[in-house]
């Protein structure tokens, strides 16, 4: 008896990792979602010219040369806008020709 509690003792169990446990016990989540890559388009462009459409409001552009036009912005597409003059042709300018415009002054 005494013998096989000494043979009991030397044999070494495997002990238990407590590490282990605690893992399975945790609640499995989900693996987390990546944040998306952004829009290529944001659409302010869309707003802005709709806006100004909506409102006629009278615009000058400066194309990329210098010169400055005015008028209101009728239509646009994704390559050109149409700028309506008074008392002068209207034009179809191409977007990569326009360095910037904003609003013209109210007289």
């Amino acid at each position: 008896m005494i013998e096989e509690r000494r043979l009991e003792s030397l044999i070494r169990k495997p002990a238990r990792n407590v590490v282990n446990e605690n893992k399975e016990q945790q609640v499995r989540r989900p693996p987390s979602v990546k944040k998306g890559t952004p829009p290529d388009q944001t659409n302010a462009e869309q707003f802005y010219y709709s806006k100004q459409m909506q409102g006629k409001t009278h615009m000058v552009v400066v194309l990329t040369d210098g010169e400055q036009l005015e008028g209101v912005i009728e239509w646009y597409d994704r390559d050109c806008i149409k700028l309506n003059r008074t008392g002068a042709p209207n034009l179809l300018l191409y977007k990569h020709c326009i360095k910037y415009m904003y609003k013209a002054e109210p007289e």
